[in-house]
């Protein structure tokens, strides 16, 4: 096993640099156990930490893994944006004439599509795998408003939303709603875990929507994640639920969502919906570009260096 594998850390959807959601990208985890990449997600204490394979299904240009600092997921946002960014920007990977590209994952291929400014990446927004929806019962109602400390809206339900990720998304009435909110995230984490949910997605209308539409929130502490601060899947099962709702006739069909204020971040997603299709886009950033070491390599106390180990 080598004692070095290319790694980037990569902001995703930030305004600006150092503003967004950052995601580690091992761009070579063909040499790691599952259990390896498990302890790797856990060190680097981020929201999705990824690791970059041969793909095996006909039409991909990679396969990925995702892992949050407890489980793996099938799929998720930021980190499908920030890995392609990183391959692209190492030149492992090349869209096609239209700025296609291909993931595979745990919840099967994703198309993507990229664009090229002066060689490098530029904005790269994903298609969201096909949603499913399903109501939530009246305790279970109850239960979310409890967990978040104030009610929510009931002429658009909270629904559960499965795109792999599974967010439980509810609207609030406006943006300053969402912003002040201040759930508990310990009944958060034990409602997300009876329903089989990674967490809470809310959202709220922006009074003076002179950039972003609808303010986005997400919560994930059954994933040892209080708050996500900017979360592509999440943002793209709102879409969901706005599409369901019939809310496209006042936000439209392309706007954008910002997230992260509530944690000092400044993040700004693009949604873009039709009956078909739910698009999700944004920028992406590499901030450290570097070598994961091999445990085993590092000098131990007594300065001696051991011959092999794991990562």
């Amino acid at each position: 096993m080598s004692a070095k594998i290319p790694f980037k850390q990569v902001d995703v959807f930030g305004a600006a640099p150092y503003t967004g959601n950052p995601v580690a990208v091992i761009l070579d985890g063909a040499g790691l156990s599952s259990t390896e990449m498990q302890q790797i997600a856990n060190w680097t204490n981020l929201s999705e930490t990824t690791f970059v394979l041969p793909a095996t299904q006909p039409g991909a240009d990679y396969r990925v893994r995702i892992f949050t600092p407890r489980a793996e997921l099938p799929f998720a946002g930021h980190p499908t944006i920030g890995t392609a960014h990183a391959l692209l920007e190492a030149g492992r990977i090349e869209p096609d004439g239209d700025g296609r590209l291909v993931q595979e994952c745990g919840a099967g291929l994703v198309r993507l599509q990229a664009s090229i400014v002066d060689g490098k990446p530029g904005r790269i927004e994903f298609e969201l795998p096909a949603p499913r929806l399903a109501p939530l019962d009246a305790a279970e109602f109850d239960e979310l408003e409890a967990a978040l400390g104030r009610p929510v809206s009931r002429d658009a339900a909270p629904i559960l939303v499965d795109v792999g990720p599974r967010w439980v998304v509810a609207q609030l009435p406006d943006a300053a709603a969402v912003l002040a909110l201040k759930p508990d995230f310990a009944a958060t984490a034990r409602q997300s875990a009876r329903l089989g949910a990674t967490g809470v997605t809310v959202y709220g209308r922006h009074a003076d929507a002179m950039q972003a539409a609808i303010e986005v929130r997400a919560f994930a502490p059954a994933h040892g994640i209080d708050e996500d601060p900017v979360c592509g899947s999440g943002t793209g099962c709102v879409g969901a639920f706005i599409r369901q709702a019939g809310q496209r006739q006042v936000l439209g069909d392309d706007f954008f969502a910002s997230q992260g204020a509530a944690l000092g971040r400044a993040g700004l997603i693009r949604l873009a919906l039709s009956d078909d299709a739910i698009r999700v886009g944004g920028m992406a950033r590499t901030c450290i570009d570097g070598d994961l070491m091999a445990r085993g390599k590092q000098p131990n106390e007594n300065g001696e260096t051991p011959e092999g180990g794991a990562y």
